[in-house]
């Protein structure tokens, strides 16, 4: 059974930092890039960060840029999210993502990924 599984997550005050950690079982996602996305309540789900499977890509959201690094441990299965600077409006549920790959360089930024992490909450207090 493939899963994805987030932790990391709590709650922060304003200025602090968390890191989250997304692990992969059941495949090896050596080559399929990976990202994160969240979800504040009564918002849409939308992209924050992404990383390409040989490391040599990223995107970030522009709320994000600067604050947050995306990264990831190929021989571990996982990826992380170094959340910096936190903001209230960071406070959202976060879900890591994964989709198979041809090109080592190739990110996506939008929701079509083949698989979902059930996602950890992330409250930060101001």
């Amino acid at each position: 059974q493939v899963q994805l599984v987030e932790s990391g997550g709590g709650l922060v005050q304003a200025g602090g930092s968390l890191r989250l950690s997304c692990t992969a079982s059941g495949r090896t996602f050596s080559n399929d890039a990976m990202a994160w996305f969240r979800q504040a309540p009564g918002k849409e789900r939308e992209f924050v960060a992404a990383i390409s499977w040989n490391s040599g890509t990223f995107r970030y959201a522009d709320s994000v840029k600067g604050r947050f690094t995306i990264s990831r441990d190929n021989a571990k299965n996982t990826e992380y999210l170094q959340m910096n600077s936190l903001k209230p409006e960071d406070t959202a549920v976060y879900y890591c993502a994964a989709k198979p790959m041809t090109w080592g360089w190739a990110v996506v930024t939008g929701d079509d990924y083949d698989y979902w992490g059930q996602g950890t909450q992330v409250t930060v207090s101001s």
